[in-house]
């Protein structure tokens, strides 16, 4: 049965059980779930109906509700947690890995996460705290502490011994190889391990040199080079070169559809944290700063329509067609603006290669502008009755999409080394500058033109 039919029919169970008040086969239902599959069903429940839910989990099946807690959305688990008392949740965080109680520490409120902290037990706490000493969207921040590593010095019977015998551990992909100051000095995978005498030191079959990333390193960076070099996992070191945690391949899941969905929303001037259960008002607080730039914006547009009103008075067919130049600018725009983007997401975009994606678009561009302006003056020739109108149309439309393709390329770019995130501002800018430009365009041609118009 495909998963998502699954989650309805769960879903329609739980509310059934909750209007009848059937707490202990609702209580059935909700832990026979995949942590994941139990997120999405909470997830989906209407605020009310999930609290409730929740509240009688997490009474029942403090580590199930946990898992669920992780599985969620960060902001919505976090807002499922901030009711419960600190000593009770000290209690539970301890049964998630450090990584993913981190994350959900980290959100809850100021007042309450300390309260947590100072609850839980000496060790635990102080592999949380470690974690939300990195700056948020690190490899440090999203990496699990608790780390599978072995000294060079030790025999493989020795790590296969180590490795039978450990509990504390997440997923171990690799076995990874440390000197005696815990620097990373090697790795060695588990079938290596198997296929070698048990006498042999693990410095003679471990690969020199691993794939690292460093503490600092931009989470979407360390996905991304788990994901080019094929990796289930990925050790992370500190500025010493001394091995710090791991982060494992479920986690650069999560954080590829983070950025993937961070992407999307700031292209539509959203902000990065909201989602379809945030609150009315929050929503609200968010849009609202980009949706006043835009208004802006917008009216930076009328004004230079309203420059040209004299034209437009004379011939009113103008302010039917001027729209046509704007939006089909604005398209194109965003057509550049979502391939660029995405390129420098996934590195394959750089300011030296910037160049040859410049002449990419704007060949695709001026294209464009020939093929539409042409079907564009025609439609326009056709209506009004005036060739000189349509031939106007046209060449607004290919100065629109050239001014697009330029705008789309260069201004994620130069908002990147500035240090900006492109995909947050790039769309307002490049909005502005298609519907302003492509006002000033057709309407200047249209003036310049008047005489025949």
């Amino acid at each position: 049965m495909p998963r998502r039919r699954r989650v309805d029919i769960v879903l329609d169970s739980v509310k059934r059980l909750q209007r009848i008040g059937a707490t202990a086969n609702l209580l059935n239902v909700l832990r026979k779930q995949h942590p994941a599959d139990l997120a999405q069903v909470l997830g989906d429940l209407p605020p009310v109906e999930r609290r409730s839910a929740f509240a009688t989990l997490i009474e029942h099946d403090g580590g199930m509700a946990m898992r669920a807690a992780a599985e969620i959305d960060r902001e919505l688990g976090a807002e499922l947690l901030g009711d419960r008392p600190a000593d009770e949740l000290a209690r539970l965080f301890p049964q998630l890995q450090p990584d993913d109680a981190a994350a959900l520490i980290d959100r809850l409120p100021e007042e309450l996460s300390a309260s947590v902290l100072d609850l839980m037990r000496q060790r635990e706490a102080d592999d949380v705290q470690q974690l939300l000493e990195h700056d948020e969207r690190t490899a440090g921040r999203i990496m699990n502490p608790e780390v599978f590593a072995l000294p060079e010095s030790l025999s493989v019977g020795g790590a296969i011994a180590a490795l039978q015998g450990s509990r504390n551990v997440e997923m171990v992909f690799y076995l990874y190889v440390v000197d005696e100051e815990n620097r990373l000095v090697g790795v060695v995978s588990l079938r290596r391990l198997l296929l070698v005498p048990a006498e042999t030191p693990l410095r003679a079959i471990m690969t020199k040199e691993p794939i690292r990333t460093r503490v600092e390193t931009h989470q979407e960076d360390a996905a991304r080079e788990v994901a080019d070099y094929n990796l289930l996992a990925i050790p992370v070191v500190d500025a010493d070169d001394k091995l710090a945690g791991v982060i494992t391949v479920d986690d650069v899941i999560d954080v590829i559809k983070d950025e993937a969905t961070e992407d999307m929303l700031r292209l539509a001037g959203v902000a990065a944290d909201e989602s379809v259960s945030t609150s009315p008002f929050v929503a609200w607080r968010k849009r609202l700063p980009w949706l006043a730039i835009n208004l802006a914006t917008a009216v930076l547009a009328a004004m230079v329509v309203q420059r040209f009103q004299a034209t437009i008075d004379r011939v009113v067919a103008l302010a039917a067609f001027m729209t046509i130049v704007a939006s089909m600018g604005g398209n194109a725009a965003i057509q550049t603006l979502t391939v660029i983007v995405r390129g420098m997401a996934l590195g394959e975009l750089t300011w030296g290669s910037s160049w040859r994606a410049l002449g990419k678009e704007v060949v695709v561009g001026l294209a464009n502008g020939v093929l539409f302006g042409v079907v564009g003056a025609g439609v326009a020739w056709w209506s009004v009755g005036n060739p000189y109108f349509g031939g106007v149309l046209a060449l607004a439309m290919v100065i629109n999409l050239l001014v697009a393709a330029f705008a789309a390329t260069l201004i994620p770019m130069v908002l990147r080394a500035l240090r900006a995130d492109p995909a947050l501002a790039s769309a307002v800018f490049i909005t502005t500058l298609t519907d302003v430009l492509g006002f000033f365009a057709f309407l200047g041609l249209a003036t310049f033109f008047l005489p025949f118009l």
